[in-house]
C-alpha cells in the first residue's frame, strides 16, 4: 500500500497488483503517460543486512522480465516499457521510501 500510494502521488495510474505469470509475480504494474512500468516492491524493518533493493537476484528479474513480457502481449501493450523498484525500509508508521527507476532494462 505504501508503494502504490507513493506512486499515485507522483501521478501514476495503478494498472496492476501482484500480476501473476507462471512462476513471476509483478508486485505493482502502473502507467504514467506513455509508459507501462513493472514495479518490484522491496521491504525490510531494517537496512542492517543491507538495502532491499540488494536482494532482487538475476533469476527474479528474469521471471519479472517474462511475466510483464505476457502482460503486455496479452494487453496489446504498445507503449514504453520499464522496470522499478521501489525499496521500503522501516515499518507503517515509520519509513523511508527509495523509487529506482530503470532498475534494471529487458532484452
Amino acid at each position: 500500500d505504501i508503494a502504490s500510494q507513493h506512486l499515485q502521488q507522483l501521478g501514476y495510474n495503478i494498472l496492476e497488483r501482484n500480476y501473476r505469470y507462471q512462476r513471476a509475480e509483478i508486485d505493482l504494474i502502473v502507467q504514467k503517460e506513455g509508459v507501462v512500468v513493472a514495479v518490484e516492491v522491496k521491504t525490510r524493518a531494517s537496512s542492517a543486512f543491507g538495502a532491499p533493493k540488494d536482494f532482487l537476484k538475476t533469476n527474479q528479474i528474469e521471471r519479472l522480465i517474462k511475466a510483464m513480457g505476457h502482460y503486455v502481449e496479452t494487453n496489446d501493450v504498445d507503449l514504453e516499457i520499464r522496470f522499478d523498484i521501489i525499496s521500503i525500509v522501516g515499518n507503517q508508521k515509520d519509513y523511508e521510501v527509495e523509487h529506482i527507476e530503470n532498475a534494471f532494462y529487458h532484452f
